[in-house]
């Protein structure tokens, strides 16, 4: 569905396409809320789905088209520790309720969320950014240029050798060390904290060392925590292996996410849309060869592996940036 909210982002504007979905994410939890089968809830939730998968990408580009590129870094780092906050706390608060409560509470309260978010950004001004240009080949047109192509390749490797990683540290822990799986999700969910931590201090870092530094800091710190994951000694120590991962992988993320909004400026909905989806394609296609890889091999090697490639593959992504800042900063 992204690959349809980013032209359709850049053609009807990308405010009043936010508002839509959100809106649609108010039935779809709704219609959750109240569904009396299975078959109706899984046909409300494919609903939410489908209608939240457009939010953040066409947030990215509107953040793109209104913040200037010198400040953008750290207004899309805000937006992520938002997202990361936004999910760790959802899925406590929706425990805490389907226990207080019923199964039924957290999707209502959800549909209530959505409803005054959506009312909320109906009230901007959602015309400003429409364009009478059909989303017909635009697609193709964002991959002729070189720079977007490199963003896209390398958001594609990220997603592969970070989520391949991230996906088998419960089971490893578990398994390997015996840890109970509620504990190793707990550790795990550190990952998020490292995340917000970043979102925190994204303002002073960037001001600091720049965006090339920045990847090369995530770069750092996702190879020393997955390097340090692989000669694993003791359970506890993933704890802060998991942390700094976090960190790490929004450093270099969000320094992607700055230049995915900058790719084609003139339809940034549609580029953002792509970036997105390499992300997840990247996710699928990592995981899933990391499966077949452990199944055969063990954790440790799959480790080893994502730390020396996202070591390599920030070096290298920040190389490119040096030389790409001043012509996008120009734009």
């Amino acid at each position: 569905m992204q690959l349809v909210f980013g032209p359709v982002g850049d053609r009807f504007g990308k405010i009043r396409v936010i508002a839509l979905a959100t809106l649609a994410c108010t039935a779809g939890n709704l219609g959750a809320a109240l569904s009396i089968h299975m078959g109706h809830l899984v046909a409300a939730r494919a609903l939410s789905g489908a209608a939240a998968a457009g939010i953040v990408p066409l947030t990215m580009a509107w953040i793109g088209d209104k913040v200037p590129y010198e400040r953008r870094q750290e207004v899309l780092a805000r937006l992520l520790g938002a997202t990361v906050f936004g999910m760790i706390a959802g899925q406590w608060l929706g425990a805490l309720l389907t226990d207080a409560v019923d199964w039924r509470a957290p999707f209502a309260s959800l549909a209530a969320i959505c409803l005054v978010a959506g009312i909320l950004v109906m009230r901007e001004d959602h015309g400003s950014d429409a364009s009478d240009a059909l989303p017909r080949g635009r697609f193709a047109e964002v991959l002729t240029i070189s720079w977007a192509r490199t963003v896209l390749l390398v958001t594609f490797i990220e997603g592969s050798l970070a989520f391949s990683a991230l996906s088998f540290i419960p089971s490893y822990l578990h398994t390997g060390f015996d840890v109970p799986m509620s504990r190793a999700g707990g550790v795990v969910a550190l990952y998020g904290v490292g995340g917000l931590l970043y979102s925190r201090c994204a303002r002073r870092l960037v001001g600091r060392l720049g965006e090339a530094n920045l990847a090369r800091l995530g770069g750092g710190c996702l190879a020393l925590s997955y390097g340090g994951l692989a000669i694993l000694g003791n359970w506890w120590m993933a704890a802060p292996c998991c942390f700094l991962a976090g960190f790490g992988f929004y450093a270099l993320h969000n320094t992607l996410q700055t230049h995915a909004t900058q790719m084609a400026p003139k339809m940034r909905g549609t580029a953002v849309s792509l970036f997105s989806c390499f992300l997840f394609f990247g996710q699928s296609l990592g995981v899933a060869c990391a499966a077949w890889f452990i199944d055969r091999f063990s954790a440790p090697q799959v480790f080893i592996c994502s730390a020396s490639g996202l070591l390599v593959l920030a070096f290298a992504f920040s190389s490119l940036v040096s030389r790409q800042t001043g012509h996008l900063a120009r734009t």
